[in-house]
């Protein structure tokens, strides 16, 4: 849950160079929220990376000792149902 809370620090701490740059048309501001995205963007792809792995894991913990039933398949078409049309006359 930590994660969370970097995210959210993170998006708050970006608000005010957000309305300097666009309400004050403040560049130096806009450098700020360019890094602060590009930070958002790296802990977004971390937080993502960290719940597939976790999800990935627990999928493959209790499943150890049990195979999972195969999906049914469908029966093949009798050799009848299958014949070939008939050679075109010359």
């Amino acid at each position: 849950m930590s994660n969370f809370s970097q995210l959210k620090d993170l998006v708050m701490g970006l608000e005010s160079d957000f309305e300097k740059f666009y309400d004050k048309k403040n560049s130096a501001a806009g450098t700020r929220v360019r890094k602060g995205m590009q930070e958002l963007k790296n802990l977004a792809q971390s937080i993502r990376t960290e719940v597939q792995n976790a999800k990935n894991s627990a999928a493959a913990a209790p499943d150890a000792g049990a195979a999972k039933a195969a999906p049914a398949k469908k029966a093949a078409a009798p050799a009848a149902a299958k014949k070939a049309a008939p050679a075109k006359k010359k």
